[in-house]
């Protein structure tokens, strides 16, 4: 979507300078009618980020990716080692959906949604703006000596900004290890939980690192999505476009004259103000065409619309536009590679939830004891099985048993007779279960097991039970 004849521009980021050092970017404070309702939207989701790990449906936290335990809860669906297949179909899904939605509307989920853009725009780009002054303002004082003033606003500055990393860490430890943790650790001292504190500072200082100083190289060198986008866009994806047709006209740009009829001297629309490059967080200019470093964030729409407001021309040279429309005045078109994404999206969305309500709160699992038969025991024969149960609610058992179905027979459990299962965990021992040959079909005979809590049955399962070959 280049509209020059250079395409130099594609060798370099605006972050690292010809010497290859880091190229400061001092972005124009934005403003317009789209930068409030990022703001609306980045709030909204701030608060969200900040609230989920403490939100609880069922007892369940709201959100939350305990890797170490291999623990994760979904919108307060909880999911155990035994339901990684469930999870990896969830991360799928999230992969197509975002794939869809880059093909339909490009890089719109970075410049809106993520994380790294909110905070970054939304909570330190703010302080600095209000601490530091405008973009002008904020040159002029990475170029001054060091004396009292500067001092005191770098000093204030990077406070403000580690007290808000040590924030964003906490709640980043509470999606980790789960929330309860996080305010048991508040309540307790770091001193009685080292591992957890050693783990908030170190995550502390990656946050403070990303957000006061690597900042959007994020978006340009780290994350993949920007490289993603340049294998899923075409000409009829939906982004933030400068209209060339427009903007350039016969001439090219120029500068605004006083009395001048530039339709009649063959000008576009742009003026070259050079605006839209000042107030971009990444330091690209839109008006080369479809970069990976953009994100979509709409600010230089703003500062274009209230540019070309100012001199009297129309709005939206820098627009939501597909290359199509530009060129050729399509409009949106829901093509046949969407169409691909939104079946198989709705495949897996369909498979996901069937497989959600299959799910049992309860799995047990019943196994013959490794190395061992069977025993005669007076008339019975006797094999030894070893039991597992999960518990995935927030309810504890404190009494269960198993019940032998399938043949007749008796179920001896070592130790007492019921056991507790935790909520959120699981109890394991070991049992005898003792069947007349009678019963037995063959040497390998398939029986079924209930597990009761009391009067209520939470699960049923099947195993082998071993006999001499002379039963039939």
């Amino acid at each position: 979507m280049s509209v020059q004849q250079d395409e130099g521009f594609r060798d370099r980021i605006a972050t690292i300078n010809e010497e290859g050092k880091r190229s400061w970017i001092y972005p124009k404070k934005p403003s317009g009618s789209l930068y409030n309702y990022r703001k609306v939207v980045s709030y909204f989701l701030l608060a969200f980020l900040f609230l989920a790990p403490f939100i609880k449906i069922n007892g369940n936290q709201f959100l939350m990716f305990n890797v170490l335990e291999r623990r994760f809860n979904i919108f307060g669906f909880p999911f155990w080692p035994q339901d990684f297949h469930l999870f990896v179909i969830s991360m799928i899904i999230g992969v197509v959906f975002v794939a869809l939605f880059t093909v339909a509307f490009g890089r719109l989920f970075c410049g809106w949604v993520c994380p790294q853009t909110i905070f970054l725009e939304m909570v330190f780009r703010r302080i600095e703006y209000w601490i530091d002054g405008d973009r002008n303002a904020q040159i002029k004082l990475a170029k001054m000596e060091w004396n009292a003033g500067k001092i005191k606003k770098r000093v204030l500055k990077w406070s403000i900004f580690f007290i808000i990393s040590f924030a964003i860490a906490n709640v980043f430890l509470a999606y980790l290890v789960g929330s309860e943790r996080v305010i048991q650790m508040v309540e307790d001292g770091p001193v009685n939980h080292l591992g957890n504190f050693i783990a908030l500072l170190i995550f502390t200082g990656v946050f403070y690192f990303v957000f006061a100083w690597f900042r959007e190289q994020v978006c340009i060198i780290a994350c993949p999505y920007g490289r993603l986008q340049g294998v899923l866009l075409d000409n009829k994806s939906i982004i933030v476009a400068y209209d060339h047709v427009r903007g350039e006209g016969e001439s090219g740009r120029g500068k605004v004259v006083k009395n001048e009829d530039r339709k009649a001297a063959g000008k576009g629309d742009c003026i070259d103000c050079k605006l839209c490059v000042a107030v971009c967080p990444t330091g690209i200019d839109i008006r080369n065409g479809t970069q990976l470093e953009c994100t979509n964030c709409t600010a230089c729409i703003d500062e274009c619309n209230s540019v070309m407001d100012k001199v009297g021309l129309p709005k939206n040279l820098i627009r939501y536009a597909s290359e199509d429309e530009i060129t050729k005045k399509e409009k949106f078109v829901f093509t046949a590679r969407m169409k691909g994404y939104v079946a198989v999206l709705a495949i897996l969305l369909s498979v996901f939830t069937g497989m959600l309500f299959l799910r049992n709160d309860v799995e047990a699992s019943v196994l013959r004891l490794p190395g061992q038969l069977y025993q005669h025991k007076g008339e019975n024969i006797s094999n030894v099985f070893t039991y597992k149960i999960v518990n995935k609610t927030t309810k504890e058992f404190d009494n269960v048993h198993f019940k032998l179905v399938k043949p007749q027979g008796t179920v001896k459990l070592v130790g007492n007779a019921t056991f507790k299962v935790p909520k959120e965990g699981m109890a394991q021992g070991t049992m005898f279960i003792e069947i007349n040959p009678a019963f037995l079909k063959g040497d390998k005979t398939k029986i079924t097991l209930e597990v009761y809590n009391g009067d209520r049955l939470i699960e049923t399962e099947t195993t082998n039970f071993l006999g001499p070959r002379t039963f039939n």
